[in-house]
């Protein structure tokens, strides 16, 4: 069982305010939480956070991801900030152009390596629990002595929450490993609706459908199961289903990346601030969904997401049409602790 090493299980939490000096307030949180004293003299932290597609702007403003960096470095540690590359094009791809972008978007309180390589390439192969056998975990991810999972909550069209788990779970591992937790849920094409009109061709970023004998076929293996095509079928004649899949890969990706590190070496900042229907893989995410929250701290991944869940899943399972508690009542299952009703302490 993947456990925490004797820490206390509790979130700590500070509202948004912006009539207050947040980035104080945050220091306060930090100060109340000790979420840093899992950081050692000498330790390689991994600072996990998303940087944003080029355009994005929900994503934790810099000056905080430099607030974190300087509190690993009070402790001796040696930040880094890290994500790995994506399937889908564009300008997080690859090594080089994700570094620039963090750069652009002023990610340069300490130095970006890419988890997974120069073409995400760079896995480390991590048996698991759940509906996955085993997944490829980031080689700097599997390789760094702790981690601090920088997040920002938000909605997601498919897994419908945009979490710590998902923060991980996706952000954590290669590229290959990505795609094959998206190729857990199914995408069915009804050949009664479809006109062949050749919309999904047009949209699709790799251009995978194909029209044969006047209707689509998507069959190929590199197809993620975005939602792309199904959204802007006109005739609704293509359908994602099993969307409950990607919940169950996304915990087992996590249970994996977990496993790499020991006891007690995770912890978890999430801000709830701008919390769009979208991810931060989209530049134009949407108009927020739900008023500001604050920011959340915890040991817990499962504590944390639940924390924030109280509040956000009615509006993102409305949204999107989904469950947005499975991904923590999967890891539940897989046997990390973390009560789905967590004690939160506000500081003020």
């Amino acid at each position: 069982m993947v456990c925490w090493g004797g820490w206390e299980m509790v979130v700590h939490f500070t509202p948004w305010n912006p009539e207050k000096n947040m980035f104080r307030m945050v220091e306060k949180l930090y100060e109340s939480s000790k979420i840093f004293d899992m950081v050692d003299d000498g330790d390689l932290v991994a600072v996990k956070l998303h940087v944003g597609e080029w355009g994005a702007v929900n994503t934790p403003e810099p000056i905080f991801i430099h607030g974190i960096v300087e509190r690993v470095k009070s402790r001796g540690g040696k930040p880094f900030l890290t994500d790995s590359c994506t399937y889908y094009r564009g300008m997080r791809n690859n090594a080089v152009d994700h570094a620039a972008n963090a750069l652009a978007n002023g990610y340069n309180s300490a130095p970006f390596i890419s988890a997974d390589g120069l073409r995400g390439e760079n896995g480390v192969r991590v048996a698991t629990r759940g509906v996955l056998d085993a997944v490829d975990v980031a080689g700097v991810i599997a390789g760094a002595d702790a981690m601090v999972v920088v997040t920002h909550a938000k909605g997601h069209p498919t897994a419908c929450f945009g979490g710590a788990v998902k923060n991980v779970g996706m952000g954590c591992t290669t590229r290959e490993a990505k795609l094959v937790q998206h190729r857990c849920v199914e995408l069915r094409v009804d050949p009664e609706r479809c006109t062949g009109c050749g919309t999904c061709v047009e949209v699709c970023p790799y251009q995978i459908p194909k029209i044969v004998d006047g209707k689509a076929v998507i069959d190929s293996p590199r197809c993620m199961r975005c939602p792309i095509c199904s959204s802007n079928c006109p005739s609704g004649a293509i359908k994602i289903e099993k969307r409950e899949n990607i919940d169950k890969a996304l915990a087992s990706a996590v249970y994996a990346v977990l496993s790499t590190f020991k006891p007690g070496k995770v912890c978890y900042i999430t801000f709830a601030k701008g919390i769009t229907p979208l991810c931060d893989c989209v530049p134009g995410s949407g108009r927020p969904i739900h008023p500001d929250l604050g920011v959340y701290v915890s040991n817990s991944i499962i504590e944390v997401d639940a924390a924030v869940l109280k509040h956000l899943a009615p509006v993102l399972d409305a949204r999107h049409g989904g469950d947005s508690w499975a991904q923590i009542k999967e890891l539940k299952k897989l046997g990390l602790e973390g009560s789905l009703d967590p004690e939160v302490i506000e500081i003020k």
